[in-house]
């Protein structure tokens, strides 16, 4: 969608207070809006859309306790090794066939 917004400025926001089970998402990310939307039609008691900024932003509200951070640490060389291991494995297997 071409919005006439520049990318710096097409953020993604979430709000939250530690007094409400709810917390506020704001994006103009595709990826999040799409899994937001879907997950909003599944659920309607847990999440809805509340707002369509009509340039490409939407706006919901999702219970708090089905939302998720992940920090993930940085992987060490071994699981890296592990991964790359694990490639070249499944790309020898499509050259056998």
């Amino acid at each position: 969608m071409i919005t006439g917004i520049k990318k710096t400025h097409k953020t993604t926001e979430i709000f939250f207070d530690e007094a409400s089970d709810i917390l506020i998402i704001n994006t103009y990310n595709t990826s999040l809006k799409n899994r937001l939307t879907a997950y909003a039609k599944e659920y309607p008691s847990l999440c809805r859309q509340t707002d369509d900024n009509e340039v490409g932003g939407l706006s919901f509200e999702i219970r708090k306790d089905r939302f998720a951070f992940r920090i993930l640490p940085p992987p060490t060389d071994e699981r890296k090794a592990k991964a790359r291991a694990s490639a070249e494995a499944l790309n020898k297997g499509k050259k056998g066939n």
